[in-house]
C-alpha cells in the first residue's frame, strides 16, 4: 500500500480506536455472560458495608462502577499508551515524557472514576425512585449535567491537564476581542494555552458557556502563526456560538442520552431472568447499560460526525466572510495541516465512519472558491 506519512498515522490510530472499542466490548460481554458482574456485585457490596447501615445499596452500587471503570481503563491502557504516546513520537508530535503521560492518564482516570460512581448513583438511584420512568430521568439529569460540564470545563477541568494564562499581546487582544464584539459574543479573557509542554500541534478554542467563555490559542499556534491567520482561525471558532451549535449539539446528545436510555430500559427488562439480576435495580446489570449506550453511540456517530462536518464547513464560511482574508484563510489551513499531520484524502467511508471535519483539502479548495457577497 503507498501511503504518505500523514494517511498512514491516522491509519494506525483508528485502528488502535477500533481495537480499543471492540476489547471494552467483548469484556462487557464476557462479564454478563459468565456472571462475572454478579461476582462484581458482591465485591461492590463490600464497600456499601463499609459505609455503613442504611447505604449498603448505594454504596454497592458505586463499588461496582469504581471496579468496572478501573477494569475498563486497565483493559484500554496498552491501546491508549500505543495511540497517545507510542504513535504520537513516531510521527515527531508529541513532547510529553513517559512520566508526564503517565500523571495525565492518571488524572484522567481519577476523573473517570469520579464521574462513573456519580452517574451510577444517579441512574440506580432513578431506578429505585421509579422502575417505569427511570430512563427519562437518568437522561434528563445527564442532560444537565452534560450542559453543567461544558460551561465548568474551561475554569475547572482543563486546567488539571494544561497551563492557562492571560495573553499578553495587547494588539491581538484587542483585535480578537473586537471580533467576538462584532459577532455579539461575550467572552472572559483571552488566555495563551501552553500546549507545547504535551505536543508539537497547534490549536485555538472558544471554550465555556456563559461567564466561563473564554478564547483558548495554543503556545504553538502564537508561536508561528501570524495575527491575521489566527484571527481567521478564531473566526471560525466564533461561528459554532453564533450559530449556536454548542447547542445543537447538546440537544443531539441529549436525544442520543433518552434513545441510550430508553434502550437500556427494553434491555434490561427483557435479560433481568437471563443474566441471573435480582431485579432490574441490581447493579450487576450495570455491564449491560454501559454495552447498550455503547452500541447507540456507535449507530449515531456517522449521523453526529454528517452535523458536525455541516457545521464546519458553515463556519469555515463565516470565518471568509467575516475576516475576509482567503489568503490567510488558506495558509493557516496548510500550516495547521502540516504541523497537525492533517490526512488530506480519506476515503468516503473514513470520512462517514469516523470524520467530524471535512478534510483539509476540501477546506482549502472551498477557501479558493470563495467569492465575498456584494452588501
Amino acid at each position: 500500500m503507498n501511503e504518505d506519512k500523514a494517511t498512514r498515522y491516522h491509519r494506525l490510530k483508528r485502528r488502535a480506536d477500533v481495537l480499543s472499542t471492540a476489547a471494552a466490548g467483548l469484556f462487557l460481554l464476557i462479564l454478563l455472560r459468565s456472571g462475572g458482574s454478579l461476582y462484581l456485585r458482591e465485591l461492590g457490596s463490600v464497600l456499601g458495608m463499609m459505609i455503613g447501615r442504611g447505604f449498603e445499596e448505594p454504596g454497592t452500587v458505586v463499588g461496582v462502577a469504581i471496579a468496572l471503570t478501573v477494569l475498563l481503563q486497565l483493559i484500554d491502557l496498552p491501546f491508549a499508551f500505543y495511540q497517545g504516546y507510542v504513535l504520537e513520537h513516531r510521527y515527531g508530535l508529541s513532547n510529553e515524557r513517559p512520566a508526564a503521560w503517565g500523571r495525565d492518564q492518571l488524572k484522567g482516570g481519577a476523573l473517570s472514576v469520579v464521574f462513573s460512581a456519580a452517574g451510577a448513583s444517579i441512574v440506580y438511584g432513578a431506578v429505585r425512585a421509579s422502575a417505569e420512568w427511570w430512563w427519562v430521568m437518568s437522561a434528563s439529569v445527564f442532560a444537565m449535567v452534560m450542559v453543567g460540564i461544558i460551561q465548568l470545563a474551561p475554569v475547572l477541568l482543563m486546567p488539571l491537564f494544561y497551563t492557562f494564562k492571560p495573553l499578553d499581546r495587547p494588539t491581538l487582544v484587542e483585535r480578537l476581542v473586537t471580533l467576538a464584539d462584532r459577532a455579539q459574543t461575550r467572552i472572559g479573557g483571552v488566555y495563551e494555552w501552553v500546549l507545547s509542554a504535551h505536543t508539537k500541534k497547534a490549536n485555538a478554542a472558544l471554550a465555556g458557556m456563559g461567564r466561563t467563555r473564554r478564547i483558548l490559542l495554543s503556545d504553538t499556534l502564537l508561536a508561528d502563526y501570524s495575527e491575521d491567520e489566527i484571527e481567521v482561525v478564531l473566526a471560525h471558532e466564533l461561528s459554532h456560538h453564533v450559530h449556536h451549535d454548542l447547542w445543537r449539539g447538546v440537544a443531539f446528545h441529549t436525544l442520543l442520552l433518552f434513545v441510550s436510555f430508553f434502550a437500556a430500559h427494553l434491555a434490561l427488562g427483557a435479560l433481568v431472568d437471563t443474566l441471573r439480576l435480582r431485579g432490574i435495580d441490581d447493579p450487576a446489570g450495570l455491564p449491560l447499560l454501559l454495552l447498550v449506550g455503547g452500541a447507540c453511540s456507535l449507530a449515531f456517530m456517522p449521523l453526529a460526525n454528517a452535523m458536525s462536518r455541516a457545521h464546519e464547513r458553515r463556519a469555515d464560511r463565516y470565518a471568509l466572510e467575516t475576516t475576509r482574508q482567503p489568503a490567510a484563510f488558506i495558509s493557516a489551513m496548510k500550516r495547521l495541516s502540516q504541523q497537525n499531520l492533517a490526512e488530506e484524502h480519506p476515503s468516503r467511508i473514513v470520512q462517514w465512519l469516523f470524520y467530524s471535519h471535512p478534510p483539509i483539502r476540501e477546506l482549502i479548495d472551498a477557501a479558493h472558491a470563495w467569492r465575498p457577497r456584494s452588501h
